[in-house]
């Protein structure tokens, strides 16, 4: 479900747990960990971690900072407090960079990329680039075109999240 305000902009929902990535936290002791700071790659365009253009004048926005970066922080934040782990103030720190956001309706893809840290104790236990894609059949009728977009490139977010939380390596950067 996106939210639309106005007819030329989309903002995606806030972030939502998902019950596949609770139970992937769930399924193994974890320690719990804090989300630090997400930033947009350095060297990046700024609109990139803004907005995207979905045809016309249509875009699509996060509502989180009007931040990409700040939503994918969160949809990690809100699948940590469902499952339990997100403690502030423990040692161990999961931090991001968005690396790559794109959506396009016309062709029906979007693709997502990040990079992910964790540490704990100041120590790096942990560092990966991940990245997420959809396709889909797109319409020439750009009511259809343009929700539709916004709808598979919000869902990237969880996706990417959901990789994440399944690694065998994060989570043995997160075993207790």
């Amino acid at each position: 479900m996106l939210l639309t305000t106005g007819c030329a902009q989309i903002t995606m929902v806030p972030p939502q747990p998902s019950m596949e990535n609770t139970q992937a936290l769930r399924g193994s002791p974890l320690a719990p960990a804090q989300v630090g700071v997400f930033t947009l790659e350095a060297g990046k365009p700024a609109v990139m971690d803004r907005r995207h253009a979905l045809r016309g004048t249509n875009s699509v926005q996060s509502p989180i900072q009007g931040s990409f970066a700040q939503y994918l922080r969160e949809s990690l934040v809100v699948e940590l407090d469902a499952a339990g782990l997100l403690r502030p103030g423990v040692q161990t720190v999961i931090t991001g960079t968005l690396l790559h956001s794109t959506v396009d309706p016309a062709m029906g893809t979007a693709s997502l990329q990040a990079r992910f840290v964790v540490t704990r104790s100041g120590q790096q236990r942990y560092a990966k680039e991940l990245g997420a894609h959809a396709e889909w059949e797109s319409s020439f009728l750009g009511a259809v075109a343009v929700p539709l977009a916004a709808a598979h490139y919000q869902g990237l977010y969880r996706q990417l999240v959901g990789q994440l939380v399944s690694d065998p390596d994060f989570r043995r950067a997160l075993a207790p």
